[in-house]
Formats: structure tokens, sequence, C-alpha cells
């Protein structure tokens, strides 16, 4: 096997993430991965094993990039309920070149890999699960501040925000008008405020 020449390994990554999140797993062959990791092909299979494993540390730095921007955001806000809304206003606020505008590429993995790559679409399904798992604690964070009903199910809530966040991204993958988003975004908002204990 050929020995990798000396390269960024983060570079790599996340060069590797973009395309394959832009293109999908299927679409992306060797000479886009040539290309956008700047790399021969021999170095890439001797850095990352083969295209299925490159892949696979790509979902990887996607889904921590994601975790840890939700958690900045949410040490930022006043309350758990108000950290949770503002994700929604946070997208619709991105500009229209901002690569987080697209759909979830957990999401888009899961159904170009469903049927064809069970350990892709496993590792996909497991991160979404792990991001749901932060909502929830979340959603518990304000239950216990006395935000949410001490009866709330933050799990079920949590399942209902990420299904909303998936749908927001995919109104935006589609173009549609930015009026039209960032009034869907106030909606979502609005709604999760909505669940705050009567004062």
């Amino acid at each position: 096997m050929a020995r990798a020449a000396n390269y960024d390994r983060d570079r790599a990554l996340d060069a590797a993430m973009t395309l394959f999140w832009r293109k999908g797993y299927h679409a992306t062959s060797l000479k886009d991965l040539e290309s956008a990791l700047q790399m021969k092909p021999g170095s890439i299979y001797a850095a990352f094993g083969s295209k299925e494993n490159l892949y696979l540390l790509a979902i990887e730095r996607y889904f921590e990039a994601s975790r840890d921007g939700f958690r900045a955001e949410m040490a930022k806000a006043a309350t758990p309920l108000s950290g949770l809304a503002a994700q929604f206003q946070n997208y619709a606020g991105l500009a229209q070149d901002n690569p987080a505008r697209r759909a979830c590429m957990l999401m888009k993995t899961v159904v170009d890999t469903a049927s064809t790559d069970p350990k892709i679409a496993a590792a996909s399904q497991k991160y979404l699960d792990q991001m749901c798992a932060e909502f929830a604690e979340a959603f518990e964070a304000a239950r216990i501040a006395g935000e949410l009903p001490s009866n709330a199910d933050p799990r079920r809530l949590a399942l209902r925000f990420q299904a909303n966040i998936s749908a927001l991204r995919i109104e935006m993958l589609r173009g549609t008008p930015r009026d039209d988003i960032v009034k869907l975004a106030a909606d979502m908002a609005q709604e999760t405020m909505e669940l705050r204990t009567p004062a």
C-alpha cells in the first residue's frame, strides 16, 4: 500500500465532509476526493483505508461539529427553552452561502444509504439518536428549571424538535423564499416557547 504523504488530516477530513455532504456517498467519486483532498488515490487509501471509512470519519466530524455548535448556543441562552427556540432563528439567519443551509448530512445519509450500505446508515442513525438525546437533555433542563410542566416528556419533545429542525432545513434546501423561511422559523420558535408552564 502506498504511504500517505505529509498531509493535514483535519483539513482533509473537512474537505471530505464538505464534498460528501454536498454530493452524497454514492455520487462522490475517487476523482472527486482526489481533487477535494489534494491527495493521490494511494495516499487517500493509506491515510483513511477506504472510501467507506473516510465517509464514516466525515459523518462523525459532522456530528461532533453539530453537537458542539448546539452546546455553544445553549450555553449563551438565558434559559434552556429560549435556547432551544433560538435554534430555529439561527438557521433562518444563515447567509445564503453557509453550508448549514443544506439538509442535515446525517438525514441525507440515511436516505442515501439505508438500502445499500447498512454500516453507514447505522452510524448515521446512531448520531441522529445522539443529537436527539442532546435535545432531550435541554428539554429536561427546562423541566427542572420550571419552564415546562413536571409531567413533560423530554424525549417526545426532542423528537418533535428534531423533526422541525429537519423540516426547516429541507425548506431552505428547496430554495423557499427567505421571508417564508424567517416566518416558518418564527412559528417554530413560538411553538417551542408556548410549551412553557403557565405563569
